[in-house]
């Protein structure tokens, strides 16, 4: 199982201005849908269907994260279409739906997250390990630290999508 360490922030706005700029570079797009099989307090399992912007190249994984806040740990890997589906039509819930945007910025690869169901923009960055994590400084424009605020992890915003929250 590999580790995952990443830390949240929540954009006030999406940062147009930086990539009209040139210091946020967009690298790619992906349009998002993601749907969970199982949670719990610290552990999730959910597939997500994912579409290049671009391309229009389609892929789709199964994932299981376990832990909260800094560092999680995580198995991912890819599934057919055909398994997608089934879990998808067999669960009967609504997916969380949201583009990423993978970006650079200042030598540092940074996701940006636009919700659909929700009024949020999230930027992620992932680290080689927690002290690099805890010694990042972040510029304005990223916002509020949302790392360990389980108030805006994906499980929980998808959970009051089926009314479950």
């Amino acid at each position: 199982m590999s580790l995952e360490i990443e830390r949240k922030f929540l954009l006030p706005e999406f940062p147009d201005a930086l990539v009209q700029e040139g210091t946020l570079r967009v690298r790619s797009e992906q349009r998002i849908e993601q749907t969970y099989l199982a949670l719990d307090a610290t552990q999730e399992l959910r597939v997500r269907r994912i579409v290049d912007v671009i391309t229009g190249e389609v892929e789709f994984t199964h994932t299981f994260k376990s832990g909260n806040g800094l560092v999680r740990e995580e198995i991912e890997y890819s599934i057919t279409e055909e398994i997608y589906t089934q879990i998808v039509q067999a669960f009967k819930a609504v997916p969380l739906t949201k583009n990423r945007i993978t970006a650079e910025w200042d030598d540092t690869l940074v996701e940006i997250d636009c919700y659909d169901q929700i009024n949020m923009t999230v930027v992620e960055v992932e680290f080689e390990s927690v002290e690099a994590a805890e010694s990042f400084v972040q510029p304005d424009w990223f916002g509020k630290d949302i790392s360990s605020e389980k108030q805006y992890s994906n499980k929980k915003v998808w959970k009051e999508l089926q009314g479950k929250g």
